[in-house]
């Protein structure tokens, strides 16, 4: 890019900034390590992991932590490839990872630990845990020594269940279902669709999977999707054919599922962006990204993709569900493909996407930021409402004097919902219980400075695994709620029931929000318990 390219995108980017909604922040200028995979604890911290084999990193093991590379002995890495991001003071400590998780997959189970699995070379069929800590604690990631994968997972894709267990679906070469902790009875077995949507440029990798309301698992693969019983180890259901090519790795848009609520009996899945077949096989940097977007209400007997059109074409973009059940579209670019060096034109966009609004209104574009994130980015929601934003590196190893470098920098994108004059709105939770069960009644406290109208939401939000466009176990469930009592001095009792069963929200920590008049209070965990 010439000094002129650059000088008239800074002027224009300057001058969006000033119009559209939302603010970004740099959080920290060099966090050692690009995050290609990224997740949020319970104790507001945040684990970053890359992969291994990309090379010495910038941030430096502890004394005696040095990883002795397995192809060869005689050589020490001493660098970290995953750390610990602190949120209260935005340190970071360096974490000991001994295996390549390359590509890997990873889910939260019920007891808050994340269990991480797959990979390449000596990572290909490992399985991880990383169990946090308090703030200040020394917890570290554990290779598990007594247990491995059945098949090697490489681009798998984790899902927690109902019964707190994880199923560990897909991978290059890996056309099979497993589960955390192993099923020794069954071991890994044949899920025959992944290799029917596989394709010369596979198209198939890192599934999208959602666990719908009614147990099922809703997995959609290149430009197809079933209903899956795990339970039986049948397809139960065929969806039509999404239009507008294939949609997963290497040709990857992003998928989510819109927020329960109600009777908790629909689930909608939504799809958006993509690559252009052949982009992948042919190294076409600057074939357009697609900007189509399909929605179905995956659990109606007659299902139809519902189509409409985002402002940008886009591939690797995150999709992020926010307290409010609108969706962030971050990341991502607006042509290529996803791969080493295969994708140009950043898209530096976000945009808001409101399931709520009819159609060609659902879409809303928000300030941009000005560090491009490609290939191997990260977007995950926290806490306190706003977007951790991390990683992009589209080279095989740590490239730093290129068009699009290695990115260290971890910033955070806050919604319009965070902004100065919604802060009189914006609710205070003060009291909830640490554990529910499910179908408990149960009563959160909260403040705000002016009256409340109408209702008050209480949602709950999972916190996922993201890694490659896709964010694996991500859940956000609008519980029923009666109308806030008035307790005096601005403080309010919601009385609230959680989610009836395990289907609707597996057990495991999640984020409890308050959202007055579209503004969320910052998350408190719970835990739901069976």
């Amino acid at each position: 890019m010439t000094p002129l390219k650059l000088l008239l995108l800074i002027f224009f980017l300057n001058a969006a900034r000033a119009d559209l909604p939302g603010t970004w922040e740099l959080l920290v200028p060099d966090a050692g390590i690009a995050s290609m995979h990224t997740a949020v604890t319970r104790f507001n911290t945040v684990v970053l992991l890359d992969r291994t084999n990309i090379g010495p990193s910038r941030k430096f093991l502890p004394e005696n932590h040095c990883r002795v590379d397995p192809r060869n002995p005689l050589k020490k890495d001493c660098t970290a490839h995953s750390v610990l991001l602190d949120l209260q003071t935005n340190t970071l400590r360096p974490l000991t990872i001994l295996t390549d998780t390359w590509c890997s997959s990873g889910q939260f189970l019920p007891d808050g630990s994340l269990v991480q699995t797959g990979g390449d070379l000596d990572g290909f069929k490992k399985i991880r845990k990383f169990t946090p800590c308090e703030t200040g604690g020394l917890c570290d990631w554990e290779e598990l020594q007594d247990v491995e994968l059945y098949h090697g997972r490489w681009y798998a894709t984790n899902q927690i269940l109902p019964d707190g267990s994880v199923i560990i679906i897909g991978g290059r070469t890996a056309n099979s279902v497993e589960y955390y902790p192993p099923r020794k009875e069954i071991g890994a077995v044949d899920f025959s669709f992944l290799s029917e949507v596989g394709d010369k440029q596979m198209d198939n990798l890192y599934p999208y999977v959602h666990l719908l309301p009614n147990g099922q698992l809703f997995i959609f693969a290149n430009n197809k999707a079933v209903s899956y019983d795990y339970n039986s180890n049948t397809v139960t259901k065929n969806y039509p054919v999404l239009d507008g090519g294939p949609r997963n790795y290497p040709s990857a848009g992003s998928s989510v599922m819109l927020a329960l609520s109600g009777d908790y009996s629909s689930g909608t899945v939504v799809i958006c962006g993509g690559a252009e077949y052949g982009a992948y096989l042919q190294r076409i940097t600057d074939s357009p990204a697609h900007g189509s977007c399909g929605r179905i209400e995956a659990t109606r007997p007659d299902s139809v993709w519902e189509m409409e059109d985002m402002p940008f074409g886009r591939i690797m973009g995150d999709m992020v569900i926010l307290p409010t059940g609108d969706v962030m579209i971050i990341n991502g670019a607006q042509a290529g493909t996803q791969g080493f060096e295969l994708a140009s034109q950043p898209c530096l966009y976000p945009v808001l996407y409101r399931p709520d609004q009819p159609i060609g209104l659902r879409f809303m574009t928000l300030t941009p930021g000005s560090v491009p994130r490609m290939y191997h980015s990260t977007a995950n929601l926290l806490p306190d409402g706003r977007i951790l934003i991390a990683g992009s590196n589209p080279h095989y190893f740590y490239k730093f004097n290129s068009e699009f470098p290695t990115e260290l920098r971890i910033e955070a994108f806050s919604p319009e919902y965070l902004a100065a004059d919604k802060a009189n709105i914006r609710p205070v939770l003060v009291g909830l219980p640490e554990r529910v069960g499910y179908g408990e009644v149960f009563e959160v406290a909260m403040t705000v400075d002016l009256p409340v109208v109408g209702f008050v939401e209480v949602n709950l939000a999972s916190a996922p695994f993201a890694t490659h466009s896709f964010s694996q176990g991500q859940r956000l469930v609008r519980l029923l709620v009666e109308t806030p009592a008035v307790d005096g001095g601005g403080r309010y009792t919601i009385k609230c029931t959680a989610p009836p069963d395990a289907r609707v929200a597996p057990p495991g920590y999640y984020m409890v929000f308050a959202v007055n008049q579209g503004v969320p209070s910052v998350g408190k965990w719970v835990q739901l318990v069976a």
